[in-house]
């Protein structure tokens, strides 16, 4: 079969390439095309649109970029018409894909959605519009299916993906060597995969990390820039930024400073203490403090309904306040230890890996039916 796939971010790109990968063991004939990255482009098919070039985030930012992101949207529509695929298959992204969804509807195509927006966290009655214009939910977070059923919507629970991620990963054993990280413990920095992520979080989190002189401090890269992006927002100081290699960091490090979204989760999942930062316009986040109704911004304390890891938002997010819950992470045992443990209750609640294999089951069952 035909399967059109669209990611708009890092981590869409890597549920996406799994997805793929899941595909291919259940259709051998299966054809892909995509926006994606360079994990859906490993699986093979054709890559229409790089993420990099889509990935604005916060209300303000969309405005500033709507030119780019309406082209993005017609690129799309134009290309799915073209291909006309026997499955549309959005990878989280509401913003962008919730429109394309609207459109192969339109189409009579059929629109399958991996990962759910995340309608509980405002505006929720988007999941009325979602009941309209999407044949098959498939979500990943397991307060979700309640949501959904006070709703009245039936879902699919798949389960998390990134268990598979980290479940298939297989850690570098010359990691260390490979990249002279051989004589001080690791904290490891991940700015996020966004612009404007990495130039409001990188200058704070090196700052605060630069206080600890005994550890070294190694930036997770986004495939999506190379190491001089980085450089200029390090303000000179000798700091790795190593690409394609987060899990291998996480494995290796002693805690972590860690930008809100998914990386949060596979911090948790590795083990390793952190801090969630997050810092975006002001004018957006004061829209977002108005009509968001979530008592976290983190999905491990999402997941577990109580703060488990410390969130610095905003004006909160600065060099001293970091440098102080870090200090805590590395030197407080009985603060750390509590993280750990609630990290094993985290491990008991997302249950088991196969959320790749059980969504690629459930897409080819519903689209032979079409």
């Amino acid at each position: 079969m035909k399967y059109y796939l669209v990611a708009g971010e890092a981590s869409g790109d890597l549920h996406g390439a799994n997805l793929m990968k899941a595909l291919k063991e259940r259709d051998a004939d299966a054809d892909f095309r995509y926006f994606g990255g360079d994990l859906m482009q490993a699986e093979g098919g054709t890559l229409v649109k790089y993420y990099a070039d889509m990935a604005f985030m916060g209300f303000v930012e969309v405005l500033f970029n709507l030119k780019t992101i309406l082209k993005n949207l017609r690129t799309c529509k134009q290309d799915i018409l073209q291909y006309q695929p026997d499955v549309l298959v959005l990878i989280d992204f509401p913003g962008f894909n919730l429109k394309i969804a609207e459109f192969a509807k339109q189409n009579n195509l059929l629109v399958c959605y991996y990962i759910s927006p995340k309608v509980w966290a405002w505006n929720q009655k988007r999941v009325l519009k979602i009941k309209r214009i999407v044949d098959h939910l498939f979500c990943i977070l397991p307060f979700e299916v309640q949501f959904y059923k006070e709703w009245g919507m039936d879902i699919d629970y798949v389960g998390n993906p990134l268990l598979d991620a980290v479940d298939a990963f297989t850690p570098d054993p010359d990691f260390r060597e490979k990249h002279n990280l051989q004589n001080k413990k690791i904290i490891a920095l991940l700015p996020g995969s966004r612009k404007q992520e990495i130039s409001r979080l990188l200058p704070d989190m090196a700052a605060a990390a630069r206080r600890f002189p005994d550890f070294m401090l190694v930036v997770a890269g986004a495939p999506s820039f190379y190491a001089d992006y980085y450089s200029q927002y390090l303000n000179g100081a000798d700091v790795p930024v190593i690409f394609d290699s987060t899990y291998d960091i996480l494995c290796n490090a002693e805690a972590a400073l860690v930008a809100s979204g998914t990386a949060t989760l596979e911090t948790a999942l590795f083990n390793v203490p952190q801090v969630v930062l997050y810092k975006g316009n002001a004018l957006t986040i004061g829209i977002a403090r108005m009509l968001v109704k979530i008592k976290f911004i983190s999905l491990v304390n999402l997941i577990m309904d109580k703060l488990v890891v410390k969130e610095l938002i905003q004006e909160d997010c600065n060099p001293k306040v970091i440098a102080t819950e870090l200090n805590k992470l590395l030197n407080d045992n009985l603060y750390r230890t509590e993280m750990l443990r609630n990290y094993d209750l985290l491990d008991e609640r997302m249950g088991l890996p196969g959320a790749s294999a059980k969504t690629a089951s459930l897409i080819l069952k519903y689209a032979s039916k079409k």
